[in-house]
């Protein structure tokens, strides 16, 4: 009997292991898929109570990748094995390593796959979904890049709440309450929240502060704030002993010290004649058909490749006559006062860009723009799955 017991108790286990323990919409979570991800977490050195973590990914995740087939959004698995090893790389490790590694714990190669698929999957839908909504100005990167290196006077009205973070139990509770915070659509919502949970001096006014110098705030923090647009709430930042959530009210450049530039770049298409009317007429036409620096090129389309110019050079190498004309002009703008050959040649004049000159420490412009760009989808994001998380049946039996 005892045999027999033995023999039959195995497969019994195994099939309560595959056991649904949760059901997201028409999806199952097994007890399997709880456990592997409560060890991965673990071996991650994730805070808070694996299991209860463990549950709450999966079930956020299952109701990713219901959006994601719903848009029609699937992943091979070339990219997912390339999304392995970049998340491997950050631990030091090549795809086979962090498997190995991984495997030597129980966690199986197949649980990092599905982790790591839900994660670019996710990715993928906010991209397609919301990067076609989200702009980011040339005034705006201007603003961050001379903020950022203190040249510029941008003044920020912040709201914030401070949520205490008492030790590793207490952490996980924090988290869900911050991103709840981070949902909030309006300063009043945000006031509340601060009124009941926040611990900073700020609580009783709604986490209201007096507008401020962007350049007295901590480095990581102005980032953090020129991110945001108006009315829009920071992810939870941790701190020491919390986590904080800023509100950004509003946001002013006050006088801005003359701005310095790395590179100018401008387009000078020659005319023939000079200051005549006829060439003067035909400046005015082309002056009709360009937006751009680019537009040039079809206007020159057909013609010697001397008769267009496009350069970008530090400011200290442009001609004199041509950087105090440049300096009259906004991008886009077009200036006919010089000439060149002896007041023979109309030089049509255009400012394309100019680039902020940033200490080697300071962020580059890509990296600005790609930064304030991904804060707003990752905000319009968030909103998505709170959305989604609303209106998802979970069940748990």
């Amino acid at each position: 009997m005892l045999a027999s017991t033995g023999l039959t108790s195995t497969p019994l286990k195994a099939q309560n292991l595959f056991e649904p323990v949760i059901f997201v919409n028409d999806s199952a979570i097994t007890r399997y898929e709880v456990q592997q991800r409560a060890r991965m977490l673990t071996l991650f050195r994730a805070p808070g109570d694996p299991a209860q973590l463990a549950r709450e990914q999966l079930i956020e995740e299952r109701v990713k990748l219901e959006a994601a087939k719903t848009m029609g959004i699937t992943l091979g698995e070339d990219a997912v094995r390339t999304g392995i090893e970049e998340f491997a790389a950050r631990a030091g490790m090549d795809a086979e390593q962090m498997i190995a590694t991984l495997a030597r714990s129980g966690v199986s190669a197949q649980s990092l796959g599905e982790f790591v698929r839900a994660g670019i999957t996710w990715r993928e839908v906010t991209r397609a979904r919301f990067a076609g909504r989200v702009s980011v100005g040339q005034e705006e990167v201007d603003r961050a890049a001379l903020a950022l290196s203190g040249d510029a006077s941008v003044r920020v009205l912040l709201s914030e709440i401070i949520l205490p973070v008492a030790n590793v139990e207490d952490a996980e509770a924090k988290q869900r309450l911050a991103a709840r915070i981070a949902t909030a659509e309006t300063e009043g919502a945000f006031a509340r929240y601060a009124r009941e949970y926040s611990v900073a001096p700020t609580a009783q006014g709604g986490g209201r502060l007096e507008w401020q110098a962007l350049s007295e705030l901590p480095q990581a923090l102005r980032q953090v704030a020129l991110g945001l647009a108006p009315g829009e709430v920071s992810d939870p930042l941790p701190i020491d002993g919390g986590l904080a959530l800023i509100y950004l009210r509003d946001i002013r450049e006050g006088a801005v010290p003359e701005p310095k530039y790395s590179a100018i770049e401008y387009a000078a298409y020659y005319i023939p004649g000079g200051r005549s009317e006829q060439a003067l007429s035909r400046a005015a036409r082309v002056r009709a058909e360009v937006d751009t620096c680019d537009d040039l090129y079809g206007v020159a389309q057909g013609q010697p490749e001397d008769v267009l110019d496009r350069v970008s050079l530090p400011p200290e190498d442009i001609a004199d006559d041509i950087a105090a004309e440049l300096a009259l002009l906004d991008p886009g703008e077009i200036s006919t006062r010089l000439t060149r050959s002896d007041g023979q040649v109309l030089m049509f004049l255009m400012l394309c860009d100019r680039t902020p000159a940033l200490d080697d420490e300071q962020p580059s412009i890509e990296d600005l723009t790609g930064f304030i760009r991904n804060q707003r989808i990752q905000s319009l994001a968030d909103g998505y799955l709170q959305q989604l998380m609303a209106e998802a049946r979970i069940v748990e039996p």
